[in-house]
């Protein structure tokens, strides 16, 4: 009965933005938001919708990239707010992509697959 899925990318932006990231913080919490709505709406035809959203990500040519090799301060002080001591990499994010995208998950529909480290994990007291 299923007839495909859908895999949005957003960004732990959504839920936790930086100074100065205003407007892709909340591009990317519509992203998460729209997911579940669409999902229920899709789900009667046989779609599953879901999204990931990941953390930093490098790449030696990327954006962290130049930032390691021009501004070290700020990359290592990202680099100290991630609980496993680095950044993603681009195959562990395609990872849960695929996850979300193959029918062995068949039963996970509309929701948000965080995969960031821990960066957003909070401790609560």
């Amino acid at each position: 009965g299923e007839r495909g899925a859908i895999v949005n990318l957003a960004s732990v932006a959504a839920f936790d933005g930086q100074i100065g990231q205003a407007s892709y913080s909340a591009s990317k919490g519509g992203v998460v938001g729209m997911t579940l709505p669409i999902a229920r709406d899709l789900a009667a035809v046989g779609i599953r919708v879901n999204t990931v959203s990941p953390g930093p990500v490098y790449f030696e040519d990327g954006d962290w990239g130049k930032i390691k090799a021009g501004r070290p301060e700020v990359y290592e002080k990202v680099l100290g707010s991630i609980p496993i001591g680095r950044m993603g990499k681009p195959e562990e994010v395609a990872a849960a992509i695929v996850m979300l995208a193959s029918p062995v998950t068949g039963y996970t529909v509309g929701t948000n697959v965080v995969c960031d480290g821990g960066m957003t994990v909070r401790t609560q007291y």
